[in-house]
């Protein structure tokens, strides 16, 4: 019998219990899925804000001189477009051309970057960044230290500034600040498509934090919203997760994640196979389907062309409570085009899907 493994608690975690939250694991972590339901959290976002707690992500830093070109020579995407004080979406990929993990990179200075990969792939991309790198890079991992929130939503300026934290720089980009004496990183990022920030807080000021933001959001009916809605949300906007439509074994050509790829650089891990299937095109395409009748996708979910042929399967599948009807990622055969129409297999039941390029809705995000 395997011994049971205990999963780690955010420093949150005591405030979510008192809150009601229903947990789950995720990436060895037992972290919120919901507290009002699932549709409720997600309209809160949609409408004004919400705020979630994804102190499960993981943390690390790569600090030494030249600590940027050696993560620039590692990871996909480009770094050297951006300057200090900016965060850019990348992936770390396999010598096959699959993805490691998709992770963004804080660039703090030239000897200075932070990275918040998957929980679950955190040690992996640790020990990889550690077994290449060059004399005087230090990489470490600090997946414990932090805690991580994330205010999203048309309202999110105003709870973030109401208590006294920065607003209004640009997309992926970061300030540090302090609240109470500590400091904060505050990240124009976000994964549900609204405007909304990311803060990054040492564990000891998490639950000042989050009180904080529960307290200055009252006013705009804030919501404390669970990684179920995150997923909703997430999948309304078409954008990945890890483990299901990008994983080791499905390339970024194939998630047409191509634009996070720096196909300029001299240098990355994976860029000969990636380079050498962008050139011949890829066997399979990750699509967005949305439903025509009622059928609901789940992961895993075949799907066929008219004629019963299978043409690959689901790789995200949910309910959309924006759209009120079925939307799904799946991974098809190149041959499937937008516009067509496909079949999804709901436990034996055919329902008809027509192929669309996500984001499967349009957001209205208020500039500052």
């Amino acid at each position: 019998m395997t011994a049971s493994v205990e999963l780690k608690k955010s420093p949150l975690h005591e405030r979510h219990v008192a809150l009601g939250a229903k947990f789950a694991e995720f990436g060895g972590w037992e972290m919120p899925l919901e507290y009002s339901g699932v549709v409720a959290e997600h309209t809160a976002v949609r409408t004004s804000v919400g705020v979630f707690d994804v102190s499960h992500l993981g943390k690390a830093t790569v600090k030494g001189p030249g600590a940027a070109a050696y993560v620039n020579s590692c990871l996909t995407n480009d770094l050297g477009k951006i300057a200090p004080g900016q965060a850019q979406y990348t992936l770390c990929c396999n010598e096959r051309g699959g993805v490691v993990d998709d992770l963004i990179a804080y660039l703090h200075a030239d000897d200075d970057v932070f990275l918040i990969p998957n929980a679950a792939n955190t040690a992996e991309v640790v020990r990889l960044l550690q077994a290449d790198a060059p004399e005087g890079v230090v990489v470490t991992n600090t997946h414990d230290d932090y805690a991580i929130l994330a205010v999203q939503g048309t309202n999110s300026d105003d709870v973030v500034s109401a208590i006294g934290l920065p607003i209004g720089h640009d997309y992926m980009s970061f300030m540090t600040a302090e609240f109470a004496g500590t400091p904060v990183v505050v990240c124009r990022t976000g994964y549900t498509g609204e405007r909304g920030y990311e803060l990054v807080v040492p564990n000891q000021a998490a639950v000042a934090v989050f009180d904080a933001l529960l307290a200055a959001g009252a006013s705009y009916e804030i919501v404390p919203a669970g990684l179920g809605a995150r997923d909703t949300l997430r999948t309304e906007m078409g954008y990945p997760l890890h483990g299901q439509d990008i994983t080791p074994d499905i390339t970024p050509v194939q998630a047409r994640s191509g634009w996070a790829v720096g196909w300029k650089k001299e240098r990355f891990w994976g860029d000969e196979e990636l380079r050498a299937e962008k050139e011949r095109g890829p066997a399979r395409i990750l699509r967005g389907l949305r439903a025509a009748g009622r059928g609901i996708p789940r992961p895993h979910m075949t799907v066929l062309d008219q004629s019963g042929t299978t043409l690959g399967e689901v790789t995200s599948g949910t309910f959309s409570p924006t759209l009120k009807k079925g939307i799904a990622l799946a991974l098809l055969d190149a041959t499937v085009k937008e516009g067509d129409q496909v079949v999804v297999d709901i436990r034996g039941r055919q329902e008809t899907f027509d192929v669309v390029k996500p984001p499967f809705v349009t957001v209205h995000v208020r500039e500052s």
